[in-house]
């Protein structure tokens, strides 16, 4: 039996193959020390499950000595090819049809899908990962293997810092005393070499043996070598080579590892800040990612918090402590508000109707969310195809004013949506120009079912801007400018719509003052716009800001500061030129 299957070695396993081993079996039975292990053999032989994968290892086998007939992956990076395509293309001053057809079939979704499983396919990513077999050492012999590696500017350290060594981390074992690298930094010269792995344990450095020592006395030794530096490694029982994540999110916080008293390695950390991009390259550990800015391609991984450690924190803070700015806006959502009074009137010079817009409903969850990480994704622009502008802001900042000042630019390029009311209609209006006038059932029962992006009451009647007129404005090639109440955020920020979010802030309360009144600026809370703010007011729209700051910022794209309202339309305008001609970071979930 021991010569046919050395024989059938090099050969395709199959059905027949396990055939003649049971025959074989019966002839030799004598082998078998027990009748249990015979019964055990004979049954395994010729069970369906493993006549199943055999039939099936066979046919992959007989493909992989036909490939002559099979094409053979030419690269295994199709998505990476396609994005720097697109970046190509898109710097292309020029674009010939041909250029802007290829351009508008890579952003397909079925195409890129195509290309993820190419790519993984062609990286063999289907195989599963085991571990190694372990070895059996009757003589208690380690395996040790011996890397070298040229000291640079990173980090190699424990619980405290040090001067920057070869790009990994290292801490002693809680159950064996042991010295063991606790992590490798991706694109660190310990990552590079590949020889160096999580849970190695450290035997010698530079010929010095680092058993009884603590991490820093491990420092100590790399801090005074030079040149190459070679360690002495037991390797871990399991080592699995971690490829490196696509992940790219946009922070919603500030991060100083410097003054972080819980991170792993002061060194090994990166500092960012709110609103930029990170390329997370690793989430093995719970609490501690690895990442670089976006960009920054041959930069090494540095350590930043892990969203449920940041989600622990923000939690712990708010639980013991609040800052200023927080009780400015609890104080805000503790209270019963006054209804807000906010906009939702057809663009018409000569009248604008205010109606009610209740908060009170949600401001409490809306506080509870907690923003840290957004999985993003660039979003290329389309021709003829517009994100809505959408400018938030508290009431009075000059949000209507910046409105008006963008359609009068183009007015056949900007369109506001015409609003929905429950009243009747007046003489001289035409329904679908001032308003769409519907009945107050039919209103009430599309609030109900979710067709409004906000809504309000005013005198008896219901007002209200739908998400239909919204979309309508879109597909007509057209740019939809909106300025909703904050809570609107949550209906707007979609992946059918993909707005473009502006904030609209108010500058410090002096130059608020000051601006207004050295402008003779009229009260938007005066229905006639007969006076000037009051100081109330005033403190009223800085309140208002920082409530609406600290519910919904996480949601903005841009912010602009309405000092001088010529600075701040100019900036305006940049901005809709860059939504229109450049790609932008948005929600993953919107390319995908």
């Amino acid at each position: 039996m021991t010569s046919e299957v050395m024989e059938n070695d090099n050969k395709t396993l199959d059905s027949g193959t396990l055939t003649d081993l049971f025959v074989n079996l019966q002839k030799s039975s004598a082998l078998l020390s027990t009748e249990e292990e015979q019964t055990f053999l004979n049954g395994l032989l010729q069970s369906k499950e493993l006549n199943a994968l055999v039939n099936i290892h066979s046919k992959i086998l007989s493909n992989v000595e036909r490939k002559r007939f099979f094409p053979v992956p030419a690269l295994s990076d199709g998505m990476q090819v396609l994005a720097d395509v697109l970046e190509l293309i898109y710097q292309q001053p020029r674009r010939s049809s041909d250029c802007q057809e290829l351009f508008l079939m890579l952003q397909k979704p079925h195409l890129q899908g195509l290309l993820c499983a190419h790519d993984a396919i062609a990286q063999k990513d289907y195989y599963p990962r085991l571990p190694d077999i372990p070895v059996e050492d009757d003589e208690e012999e380690q395996t040790i293997k011996v890397v070298q590696l040229v000291k640079s500017n990173e980090p190699l350290t424990g619980t405290q810092s040090a001067e920057p060594i070869v790009g990994a981390t290292i801490k002693t074992d809680e159950l064996t005393g042991k010295i063991v690298i606790a992590r490798v930094m991706h694109g660190g010269a310990a990552d590079r070499s590949g020889l160096i792995h999580v849970g190695d344990e450290v035997v010698e450095v530079n010929a010095i043996s680092v058993e009884g020592k603590e991490p820093n006395d491990v420092l100590d030794i790399l801090q005074s070598s030079e040149g190459t530096i070679t360690f002495k490694l037991v390797p871990a029982e399991c080592t699995m080579n971690v490829r490196e994540s696509k992940v790219r999110v946009r922070a919603h916080f500030d991060y100083d590892s410097s003054t972080d008293p819980y991170i792993p390695c002061k060194e090994a950390g990166l500092d960012f800040k709110k609103g930029d991009v990170l390329h997370i390259v690793c989430q093995d550990d719970q609490y501690w990612w690895q990442a670089r800015k976006e960009g920054d391609k041959h930069m090494r991984a540095g350590l930043i918090p892990s969203r449920a450690l940041q989600e622990k924190r923000i939690v712990h803070d708010r639980g013991m402590k609040k800052d200023e700015d927080e009780v400015v806006a609890e104080e805000g959502l503790s209270c019963s508000p006054e209804p807000v009074r906010c906009l939702l009137g057809a663009d018409n010079k000569n009248k604008t109707k205010k109606i009610i817009y209740d908060t009170a409903e949600n401001d409490d969850f809306d506080r509870e969310l907690i923003a840290t990480y957004e999985e993003v994704a660039k979003l290329y622009p389309r021709p003829s195809v517009f994100r809505p502008i959408v400018l938030i802001g508290p009431p009075g900042v000059g949000r209507n004013e910046l409105k008006r000042r963008l359609i009068d630019t183009d007015p056949v390029k900007f369109q506001t949506p015409t609003p929905f009311t429950s009243r009747s209609m007046k003489p001289g209006e035409v329904d679908g120009k001032e308003y769409f006038f519907v009945t107050r059932q039919q209103m009430e029962r599309d609030i109900d079912e979710g067709k409004f992006i906000e809504f309000g009451e005013y005198k008896g009647n219901l007002y209200g801007t739908s998400t239909s007129s919204v979309e309508a404005i879109v597909h007509a090639g057209l740019v939809c400018i909106l300025n909703p109440h904050y809570q609107a955020l949550k209906m707007l920020r979609t992946p059918l719509l993909k707005p473009y979010i502006i904030y609209i802030s108010p500058p410090s309360l002096d130059v608020l003052k000051q601006t207004r009144m050295a402008h003779h600026a009229r009260s938007t809370f005066d229905v006639n716009n007969s006076r000037g703010f009051t100081e109330d007011e005033f403190q009223d729209m800085i309140r208002h800001s920082e409530r609406i700051k600290f519910l919904y910022d996480h949601f903005f794209d841009e912010t602009i500061v309405n000092a001088d309202l010529a600075d701040a339309f100019s900036k305006l305008l940049a901005a809709v030129n860059r939504v229109e001609s450049e790609p932008l970071w948005v929600p993953a979930s919107w390319v995908q």
